[in-house]
């Protein structure tokens, strides 16, 4: 089979395709055909080595996958072969065949377009969760996302319009419009402030701001809650520029992240939260070198409580089929033009999930 490989940290050049055997299920796994896989900025902060957790090299990357169950490993009883699944791998998934456990497979209807159904696992669920998980947001609140004509930011705002939400979000100005048509109130964050814009609100703030930027950010959008209300952290694109890693922008992301918690611990009424998709738990797999010294398969750990993200993922396809969400593709690669759609990501972003296709 053929895989994406990372053989040292950098910029979309380090990704190679190389030809490898064919893996096979271990005790509790199953063997899966990749029809999709996608390619998210959280990949390129892996392969950059900016990610927290990420594996040392060479790894194949590949945060999430769709594909056709193949073959069963010892143990497995609630799939079948034949079955269609989507499986939040962190790395792996880049590949025309990867091994998953069972325990965090979802089903998937055969009927929905894999590359549609993709931006499920991964982006709408990060969304879904933040709202819903970690900030447990009540219909009537407001809630200010940065960066939200990305693919995450225009994911909340879908979701936080179909809760009943009051929604602000930083972009830039050309996309503005977008952002608009979304239902929400655009910031243009090169030209407005954004605590002094929300802090005219009704209560001096917001509800909730969802930052997936870090850095001086945080302490910005700390600032900005009002009484009871929540931050919540979930990553560090800060940290990346030109698709390589940013010392100085990594310094900064620690030291305001360590003052955001210390803010925390002594405001009695407001919070600041984390989230991660995943942690890197007991569910840690990787098998043994094969023919030239890659591993035939290392898989990062899939979602901290597989029972909630089966039920977030119902949840989600529920709202597929009522057209209250409409995950974008931007556009479907073959698998041996992964380093161009690495190099693609920050153009395409507005655009929708770039999608490698084995």
């Amino acid at each position: 089979m053929k895989r994406v490989v990372v053989d040292h940290f950098g910029g979309p050049e380090v990704l190679r395709v190389v030809e490898d055997d064919d893996p096979r299920p271990g005790p509790g796994e199953v063997c899966v055909r990749v029809l999709a896989a996608g390619v998210s900025f959280t990949d390129a902060q892996l392969r950059a080595g900016t990610y927290l957790g990420v594996p040392k090299p060479p790894f194949t990357p590949g945060y999430e996958l769709v594909g056709v169950v193949e073959e069963l490993g010892p143990g497995c009883s609630r799939l079948r072969e034949g079955d269609r699944i989507g499986a939040l791998t962190v790395w792996g998934a880049d590949a025309e065949r990867v091994c998953v456990p069972e325990a965090e497979a979802v089903e998937v209807p055969e009927n929905l377009d894999p590359a549609e159904v993709l931006n499920l696992v991964f982006t709408y669920m990060t969304a879904y969760q933040l709202l819903h998980r970690v900030a447990r947001v009540k219909r009537g609140e407001t809630v200010l996302v940065h960066g939200a004509a990305g693919r995450v930011g225009t994911a909340v705002l879908e979701l936080g319009a179909a809760a009943g939400l009051h929604l602000y979000g930083t972009a830039s100005a050309r996309d503005r419009a977008a952002v608009e048509r979304l239902g929400a109130v655009a910031i243009d964050y090169r030209n407005e402030d954004f605590l002094a814009r929300v802090r005219e609100l009704p209560g001096k703030g917001v509800d909730v701001v969802l930052d997936g930027l870090g850095g001086a950010v945080s302490l910005r959008s700390f600032r900005a809650l009002r009484p009871g209300g929540r931050l919540v952290v979930y990553g560090h694109y800060a940290t990346l520029e030109h698709g390589h890693k940013n010392w100085r922008a990594w310094a900064e992301w620690y030291a305001s992240t360590g003052t955001v918690w210390l803010w925390s611990l002594l405001s009695p009424r407001r919070q600041a939260l984390a989230y991660r998709i995943q942690k890197l738990h007991g569910h840690h797999r990787q098998v043994l070198p094969v023919a030239g010294g890659h591993p035939a398969l290392s898989v990062g750990g899939g979602p901290r409580d597989p029972d909630r993200f089966r039920e977030d993922f119902r949840a989600l396809l529920e709202l597929l089929r009522e057209h209250k969400i409409h995950p974008a593709v931007a556009e479907c690669l073959p698998l041996s033009e992964a380093r161009r759609a690495h190099e693609m990501l920050e153009r395409s972003a507005a655009k929708g999930k770039l999608v490698l296709v084995p």
